[in-house]
């Protein structure tokens, strides 16, 4: 789904870039509302793990893979406006380190992978736990049919802008028919690894999903013969000692940081070669006739190997653990920014009025 420079003219590029540059500003004023010593640290890995898995392509037809995209992950995990900069972070280190997305299409990319897939999944993700029995397991059913429904929307992102300013001349419908076809199959495997990662974030530590917050069924009392909810302890001693909830969060994190690195610098090999959806729509339509050179094409990281490293696994696994380590730098240290800046406008007088 990365669109490289050339697919969609200058003007509708820059219109797209206006959008993307807004909806960024929004959600860095909102995920100050979002973050906290908690989850701060959490949206850094998100990141990093959402690169890590955006390597593994997995076959979806004969000759076509797809890979995550990961704003259903970020928006249920972190909160949606935290979700678009996550997976914005990511797509900026994609575009500059490895030549993946175009630069001059950073604010399509951004537009289509990063808000149209947040929004749309965190929309449907609100509507769906809204109606289903307020469980874990109905947060990971919503999850799984939030991202299922993201990717298409995406397809069908693209396919709008490509109607707007798309630089060949080929048939919209057949865009349209192509992209949302292939991008369905694709769907499935983005509904998988959302589940199954969001399942198993709630399994250990559910507090840190932004998307079960509110879901803790009140405890039922028999009195009398009739349930009454039970006293609420929320204010009273927390279950888990500070300490511990430390350790736990820390624990997570190591494990993500580890999944992360070892999916990124070893299983990432074994990915499928295949195209993805965007690339073999492009193929088979002519979309890609009028592709330009990335500006980064000569970044030692381009196309996720290391310059001059002539073993493919090993120039390929180091690309994918540079990545991993760049990406959870440069996220932690916008989102630490943004938390810091919340603290920051809490102001004494707003204290003491909370007080």
């Amino acid at each position: 789904m990365h669109v490289p420079d050339g697919f969609i003219d200058a003007p509708a590029s820059a219109v797209a870039g206006v959008v993307a540059a807004g909806a960024v500003a929004v959600s860095l004023r909102g995920a100050r509302r979002e973050l906290d010593e908690r989850t701060a640290p959490l949206a850094g890995l998100v990141a990093a793990f959402i690169f890590a898995v955006q390597m593994l392509n997995f076959p979806v037809a004969a000759g076509t893979s797809g890979h995550l995209l990961g704003g259903a992950l970020a928006a249920i995990l972190l909160g949606p406006y935290t979700g678009v900069l996550c997976v914005s972070v990511v797509l900026l280190m994609q575009g500059i380190l490895f030549a993946d997305g175009g630069l001059t299409a950073l604010g399509v990319n951004i537009t289509d992978m990063a808000i149209v897939t947040t929004v749309v999944a965190y929309a449907l993700f609100r509507g769906l736990v809204k109606v289903l029995p307020r469980t874990r397991r109905s947060v990971t059913v919503a999850s799984f049919v939030a991202a299922l429904v993201s990717v298409p929307a995406a397809a069908l992102a693209f396919t709008f802008l490509y109607w707007i300013g798309g630089t060949t001349d080929v048939a919209i419908g057949k865009v349209a028919t192509a992209m949302i076809g292939v991008h369905v199959l694709i769907g499935i495997g983005e509904a998988a690894i959302t589940a199954l990662t969001v399942g198993a974030v709630i399994a250990v530590r559910p507090d840190l999903v932004h998307g079960a917050r509110g879901l803790r069924q009140r405890l039922k009392l028999r009195v009398d013969g009739e349930l009454v909810d039970a006293p609420d302890t929320s204010d009273s001693e927390p279950a888990v000692p500070a300490p511990a909830a430390a350790r736990s969060r820390r624990g997570l994190w190591i494990t993500g940081l580890v999944t992360s690195l070892v999916l990124a610098g070893f299983v990432s090999f074994y990915a499928s070669a295949d195209p993805d959806g965007l690339e073999k729509v492009a193929a088979d339509q002519g979309i890609d006739r009028k592709t330009e050179e990335h500006a980064s094409a000569d970044s030692p990281l381009a196309d996720y190997g290391v310059e001059d490293i002539t073993d493919a696994r090993l120039s390929g696994g180091l690309a994918g653990v540079i990545g991993v380590g760049v990406t959870v730098v440069a996220g932690s240290a916008v989102f630490w920014a943004v938390r810091r800046r919340r603290t920051d406008d809490t102001s004494p007088a707003d204290t003491d009025v909370s007080a």
